[in-house]
């Protein structure tokens, strides 16, 4: 072979190895240009709640606005069944690219794994968290003329001078936690009685035949406005702009008290660290609207944004709380 005929081989060896160094490359780069392009396709937001309950609501009304930001369609798709869990599993199983997500909750999260035998998911390992959206606190509400407003202490003192004479309705599990923590907490033998709607609870309160009820800041919210039942306390830490001039529970002698429901943006575990980011800072800018924040406080959620370690580590806190009083109080699901 002649010198000629070398560089030639040499040059087409050489021109070969660069198609496939730059076909390698390609490849290598189109996970990257895929992401950096994210969102180029409708996101779906899983809701395990049928729609027209106060989380699809929710999410509607943020999905609304996200696609404005995103410049992309929501897509809310509920899967409601056994307390949230078909929803989240089916979001757990789902293909962590970056468009599916899951609107979860402190059932979900929180307080499931400790109701049900089996979930068909892990709330601890099977997410990436997001964003939180905000906080629903409860209320403990009366219809009774003999309990004052802002009253957790005198009703403590009732409670303590005569043990279960006074019945607490509980229209949800949420409630039933509410419930034990605050016996618990503030020592105050109080007799719950579980109900199966908010509506049923509510009722009973109204006409008397139970002097007492837990629920959100939206069911009691038209009686309240109707001046038929007062709030004795939030449970919220802290004071709600939701019901100004109600006192928390925590600042009428039982320090400390603080159970909530809550609402927050999940993904499944492996979506991609920036398209997480990326999601829970369009998610920051939504809730900071002033007429987003005012919708989502007239349907009873107190908008309240976290980032993913705050949102990871707030969860991670909740499980072994919400845990703790379903097993000591023996809480069940129907």
């Amino acid at each position: 072979m002649n010198t000629t005929s070398s560089q030639r081989g040499l040059r087409d060896i050489l021109q070969a190895s660069a198609v496939l160094v730059a076909a390698a490359m390609g490849v290598w780069s189109a996970p990257a240009s895929a992401q950096q392009a994210w969102p180029d396709r409708p996101i779906r937001i899983i809701v395990p709640y049928a729609a027209g309950q106060g989380a699809d609501a929710l999410m509607r009304l943020v999905g609304q606005e996200l696609s404005k930001t995103l410049n992309q369609s929501i897509v809310v798709e509920n899967r409601a069944g056994a307390g949230g869990n078909i929803g989240a599993a089916l979001a757990a199983k789902s293909t962590p690219d970056g468009y599916t997500f899951l609107l979860g909750t402190n059932a979900t999260h929180a307080a499931n794994e400790f109701l049900y035998p089996t979930l068909g998911f892990n709330p601890a390992t099977d997410f990436e968290a997001v964003a939180m959206l905000g906080l629903l606190p409860m209320v403990i509400c009366t219809a009774a003329t003999d309990l004052p407003t802002n009253g957790i202490a005198e009703l403590v003192a009732r409670a303590r001078s005569k043990p279960n004479s006074l019945n607490v309705g509980l229209p949800s599990t949420t409630a039933a936690v509410v419930f034990a923590q605050f016996a618990k907490q503030a020592q105050a033998p109080l007799f719950g009685v579980k109900y199966k709607s908010s509506g049923q609870s509510m009722t009973d309160t109204l006409g008397g035949q139970i002097p007492l009820t837990i629920d959100t800041v939206t069911a009691a919210r038209p009686q309240l406005a109707g001046g038929k039942l007062r709030v004795l306390g939030i449970t919220s830490l802290k004071a709600s702009e939701m019901l100004p001039g109600i006192k928390p529970v925590s600042e009428q002698g039982v320090p400390g008290f603080d159970v909530v429901a809550w609402d927050a943006v999940f993904a499944p575990r492996g979506t991609p660290a920036d398209i997480v980011q990326k999601m829970s800072e369009h998610i920051q800018r939504v809730l900071q609207q002033p007429e987003t924040r005012q919708r989502m406080m007239d349907s009873g959620v107190e908008p309240l944004y976290m980032s993913p370690a705050q949102l990871d580590k707030f969860v991670k806190e909740e499980r072994p709380k919400w845990g703790g009083v379903i097993k000591a109080a023996e809480i069940s699901v129907d």
